[in-house]
């Protein structure tokens, strides 16, 4: 017996059943694809290349923080602070978060913040948002703690206090030449703080530590601390010092000169206990000072040594037997190549001490004469005068010695 056909409602009925089970499977295809898609990626994330990752996580997450050491104090031989530095504070931005948060507004605060660092609001506003992807950008460095506090209680977005140090130097212009300074940065410029810099320094530590989009520290990582400078005790007395600064100061006045400088040295041990000079500046407020004031005359310029040297011109007329220790020399002045030589008072004869006692420009330079050049210049080469001192400054001249000439010494 034939089947009964199939209306037309129950062919549509058989053709709807079949689609959507052929949707069904369809969807279920797709659901296990994307699963084992899923699936595969987990395991390669982590299993095959975790490292990679965990790379790029900490590129975008830690952070390396210096911590900084105090610069060592620069004392004199008993004890007395010569350069110190006292705690300040640096006011920096990070543009990305005070952008997120805002920006620069015309706001109170803000414009408490502009007074405070001295600028217009506008330009603050420019300096902030010059580039607005950058996370630091220093707004202010070395100010005062009150000050900082003041800027701290703003609570404004994206605006941050750090801890810095800035150098004091108690006896100011009195040992300035000596003592130098520091840049913002801490780095010796100048004087003892060039030269005796990483003494001075140590070594400043590290602190590795994860932050938020914020930039909130949320995790300590790791740290290393840092290594104290060491402090440093000069042969200087300061007492000494003042008081030769003094009198050079009174010397230059009197004689109406350029400049001057003065070193005090204990024949007994070489020490040199002061070393000044006039003109001077403070080097606690050194701007707009010309940079030919800040030189140290005593060491980086290069001059005659004078009466220092007749000593040595007498040892050398001793030890070639030119004279001996009774001679008596005629000391009247005279003139050669058109210069007279004379001294202070007149005499008309000394011995070989009276000489010296009285520091004779004849009697020495008659000493002189008789000798070859090539005699003096071997004995001040021998005392070292054509050698570098090796005190530790690095802004020190070295003596050179004229060797050739016209047969005078």
């Amino acid at each position: 017996m034939k089947a009964a056909p199939k209306t037309p409602k129950a062919k549509r009925q058989e053709e709807q059943a079949n689609f959507i089970s052929w949707r069904f499977a369809l969807l279920c295809g797709c659901i296990l694809l994307a699963l084992a898609f899923l699936l595969g990626r987990v395991a390669w994330l982590q299993v095959i290349s975790p490292d990679m990752l965990v790379r790029q996580g900490d590129m975008r997450s830690l952070r390396v923080q210096e911590v900084s050491t105090a610069r060592g104090m620069i004392t004199d031989r008993s004890g007395r602070p010569l350069a110190v530095s006292v705690p300040v504070k640096a006011i920096w931005a990070d543009p990305k978060e005070l952008h997120d948060a805002g920006g620069v507004t015309l706001d109170t605060r803000w414009k408490a913040l502009a007074d405070a660092l001295n600028m217009p609001l506008d330009q603050l506003a420019t300096r902030i948002n010059t580039n607005p992807r950058m996370r630091f950008i220093y707004l202010a460095r070395q100010v005062n703690p009150d000050m900082a506090d003041y800027i701290k209680k703003l609570k404004l977005p994206g605006i941050h206090l750090r801890e810095e140090s800035r150098r004091y130097y108690p006896s100011g212009e009195v040992t300035a030449h000596l003592i130098g300074f520091t840049n913002v940065d801490s780095q010796g410029i100048e004087g003892v703080e060039k030269s005796f810099d990483k003494w001075l320094t140590g070594q400043p530590g590290e602190r590795i530590v994860r932050k938020d989009r914020y930039g909130r520290v949320i995790e300590d990582i790791s740290s290393t601390d840092s290594q104290a400078a060491h402090n440093l005790a000069l042969s200087i007395d300061e007492r000494l010092q003042a008081l030769v600064y003094r009198e050079l100061n009174n010397a230059v006045a009197f004689n109406k000169a350029e400049s001057g400088s003065a070193v005090l040295v204990d024949v007994n041990t070489g020490e040199v206990l002061a070393m000044a000079n006039s003109p001077s500046y403070n080097p606690n407020n050194f701007a707009g000072t010309a940079k030919d004031t800040m030189r140290n005359r005593a060491i980086t310029d290069v001059f005659e040594p004078g009466s220092t040297v007749k000593p040595m011109v007498v040892m050398t007329a001793l030890q070639r037997g030119i004279v001996n220790e009774n001679t008596v020399l005629n000391t009247v002045p005279y003139r050669i190549n058109g210069h007279e030589i004379k001294d202070v008072a007149r005499y008309s004869e000394l011995t070989l001490t009276g000489v010296l006692q009285k520091s004779s420009n004849v009697g020495v330079s008659k000493l002189a004469l008789a000798m070859p050049s090539s005699a003096l210049v071997d004995t001040y080469s021998r005392f070292g005068l054509e050698r570098r001192p090796i005190w530790g400054w690095s802004e020190n001249a070295v003596a050179y010695i004229l060797k050739n000439n016209g047969g005078l010494t």
